[in-house]
């Protein structure tokens, strides 16, 4: 089969950043499928692997984690998934991912793909939403089927036109929260206001002032995607006593966590990745979420987020779609896909 990897880090713009290659089609046994990738998407995720490979590998490396595609073979184990099913899902992050023609993957963390959506607008969804929704839903422990009781209670999402942030909107406007998001363009601003956002604040100005000139003295839960170390003063006084904060990013150097103390105050992790890279006993929960997230996209309350389309799936699309990622200027996802 055809895959699409790297031996090292290279710049975006060498050609070898990525190029094309041939390896055996894996078979499915257990509880993995064998799934034929039409689509798959660009995550920041995908461009922080790439830059921190050291040295030169010794066989290509696949990344990629957001699929769409059709099942072409099961493993024995298998009770979800039946040849010619369409399937979405982020993949593991401790194997060879979806930049590939042929993909292995465990069915607990794979969802029947949406029926209304186009390919690349399916493909856009898998790893934001389950982001998302775990973060939403677990970490934070927001309530997503009781609107009423999360009204009045409000969310600060930091970097709101980011293909998280975007999803989360969505899904805390659903959930009956009054959503605060940063944005700092206008064209971020809109599109944030467009999924759902009640008030846009700017990241690049003091968040503190931004939200209190809101009228809001804190907010009862804060999402942090993107630069932790830099907002952490400004979570710190903005979350209210015994509010609860979770970040997807990392901190390049310690937190203080004892400033959130005399607040009493939760602060929590969220990696999408955990549940299949220790196998958890509640790895299933990503296919139900996925099965969710499925019917809310069917139904029109949930939109993809994707606004830049490469065809065909293939080296030099790869290269491009790495480019604007790590240009850190995204707006919603980028996708490659096979199909129109």
């Amino acid at each position: 089969m055809r895959a699409i990897g790297f031996t090292q880090h290279l710049p975006i713009e060498d050609k070898n950043s990525f190029f094309e290659f041939f390896e055996p089609k894996p078979t499915p046994t257990g509880h993995d499928i064998l799934v034929q990738v039409q689509a798959t998407s660009v995550n920041p995720v995908d461009t922080g692997v790439r830059r921190s490979t050291a040295g030169v590998l010794p066989t290509p490396k696949v990344i990629g984690w957001d699929a769409y595609g059709t099942v072409t073979a099961v493993g024995d184990a298998v009770t979800l998934f039946q040849p010619g099913d369409r399937v979405f899902y982020a993949g593991s992050f401790k194997r060879p991912g979806t930049d590939s023609e042929y993909h292995l993957v465990d069915e607990r963390i794979v969802g029947h793909a949406p029926t209304r959506l186009k390919p690349a607008e399916i493909a856009a969804m898998p790893l934001t939403s389950l982001t998302a929704w775990e973060a939403l839903f677990e970490q934070l422990a927001i309530s997503p089927k009781d609107p009423a009781s999360n009204a009045g209670k409000t969310l600060l999402i930091i970097n709101g036109a980011g293909g998280v942030g975007s999803v989360a909107t969505q899904l805390a406007h659903l959930a009956g929260l009054t959503v605060i998001a940063t944005a700092s363009r206008p064209e971020t601003i809109a599109w944030t206001k467009a999924h759902g956002a009640d008030a846009v604040v700017n990241h690049r100005k003091n968040l503190v002032d931004e939200v209190h000139a809101l009228g809001y003295p804190t907010v009862d839960y804060i999402l942090e995607l993107s630069n932790l170390n830099q907002h952490w003063a400004e979570i710190v006084a903005l979350i209210k006593p015994s509010g609860h904060i979770v970040s997807i990013t990392g901190n390049d150097h310690p937190l203080d966590l004892r400033a959130l103390k005399q607040k009493r105050a939760t602060f929590a992790w969220e990696w999408m990745y955990t549940k299949s890279f220790y196998e958890t006993p509640d790895m299933l929960s990503q296919h139900v979420i996925l099965e969710k997230i499925r019917q809310l996209l069917d139904d029109g309350q949930l939109k993809s987020t994707l606004t830049k389309t490469f065809s065909p799936i293939n080296a030099a699309n790869l290269r491009a779609a790495h480019a604007l990622v790590e240009a850190n200027r995204m707006i919603g996802k980028v996708v490659l896909t096979n199909e129109n």
